[in-house]
């Protein structure tokens, strides 16, 4: 005769129970002062390993900005690659087919741009001048309706010859930049040759399915950004200097790049990008041909940020524009002018990687913009 094994709540507890008992030990170690302690220790841990980090970027920011031109440069070549990859092409002729477009594209653009730098550094005496006889001239109009201004203190606070020159000595930067072509394209081509094979080898290695699926989905969402973004961005640099170019502005190709560049800043980037090139047609062509310059601007923009790229990109990939702007401060700090031109791509970067865990997936939203908390409020 069998016995009636009665079941120990003890041992095995239900489910409503164990999920009780769990709740009660997680709200009492929260409520503990040792918890409250260590997660306070943990913070300032954090905090002053992000102030090493960053000192140590700024230290090493020659070595850092080819490394992060590299790993830009292989994220949006990454897309083309699987491309042609699917079209059966081998994987070898397919980096060197975009390693060498890449290199024809770099030197023409250089060439263009380059000359257009130099003709321009010689030409900003010449500007400078106009500004000043323009500016005496505004000066003279409203001190006839009763507004006096000082001449020597108006001049200083509006000085487009400075602009100009932060215009030029930013390319200049990036051209520098450049001049380590050759460590740049040899990293872009190990590291698209590596970018399969990185992930299978973390697979064979051990790793957990999540984390490698996670990381899978964080370089495919990158990946995307980066393809998107740069496309979109070339578009809105061709058009703006097709416009300008059109209207008869000088270096009408310096200002295309410019507005290529500034696009990966949403926001503001757009009207920095805006702000010389219409003071210049101001000077050649008056004030209607700096409003039509400004109309192009604004309608290139309007079509491009509003219409096509919330639809191609989508709304989630939006951050903050205090974030933009605190981005575009600390990474210009740590890495100079390269650095701001990159900010928002890295700031994106780290939002979907916090994106991409639980645990952390609410500091990646608080990243966003307004559209991510209306979603999560309707999602409640």
């Amino acid at each position: 005769m069998s016995e009636q094994i009665t079941p120990d709540p003890l041992k095995n507890p239900s489910l409503p129970a164990l999920v009780d008992s769990q709740q009660d030990s997680v709200d009492g170690v929260e409520d503990s002062p040792p918890a409250r302690y260590s997660s306070w220790l943990a913070a300032l841990l954090g905090a002053a390993a992000s102030v090493v980090i960053i000192a140590g970027l700024r230290v090493a920011a020659e070595l850092i900005v080819p490394l992060l031109l590299a790993i830009f440069t292989a994220m949006i070549l990454s897309s083309p690659l699987r491309w042609l990859k699917a079209k059966r092409l081998p994987a070898p002729l397919a980096i060197a087919l975009l390693i060498g477009l890449v290199i024809v594209i770099t030197m023409m653009v250089a060439a263009v741009v380059s000359a257009a730098i130099g003709d321009f550094r010689q030409a900003l005496p010449s500007y400078g001048s106009q500004f000043e006889t323009l500016s005496s001239s505004l000066v003279a109009a409203l001190g006839q309706y009763g507004v006096v201004l000082d001449q020597s203190q108006w001049q200083t606070l509006f000085n487009p010859s400075a602009l100009f020159k932060m215009v030029a000595n930013t390319l200049s930067s990036l051209g520098n930049a450049l001049t380590n072509g050759l460590l740049i394209l040899l990293l872009v081509v190990f590291m698209l040759a590596e970018e399969q094979s990185f992930i299978d080898k973390l697979e064979r290695s051990g790793g957990s399915a999540a984390g490698v699926a996670s990381l899978r989905s964080f370089a495919r969402s990158v990946n995307s950004y980066m393809a998107l973004k740069s496309l979109i961005s070339l578009a809105t640099g061709l058009v703006i200097w097709l416009w300008l170019w059109l209207l008869g502005v000088d270096y009408a190709v310096m200002w295309g790049l410019l507005a290529f560049l500034l696009n990966f800043v949403p926001n503001i980037g757009s009207l920095i990008a805006a702000v010389p090139a219409v003071l210049l047609a101001l000077l050649q062509l008056g004030v209607s041909g700096a409003v039509i310059a400004a109309s192009g601007y604004l309608a290139v923009n309007f079509v491009m940020g509003n219409l096509i790229e919330p639809r191609v990109m989508g709304r989630g990939l939006n951050l903050s524009p205090l974030v933009i702007f605190l981005s575009l401060l600390l990474w210009g700090w740590v890495l100079g002018p390269v650095g701001m031109l990159l900010s928002v791509p890295l700031t994106i970067m780290l939002k979907l990687a916090l994106e991409s865990r639980q645990q952390t997936a609410w500091v990646g939203a608080m990243l966003g913009g307004a559209v991510l908390a209306d979603a999560a409020v309707n999602r409640r």
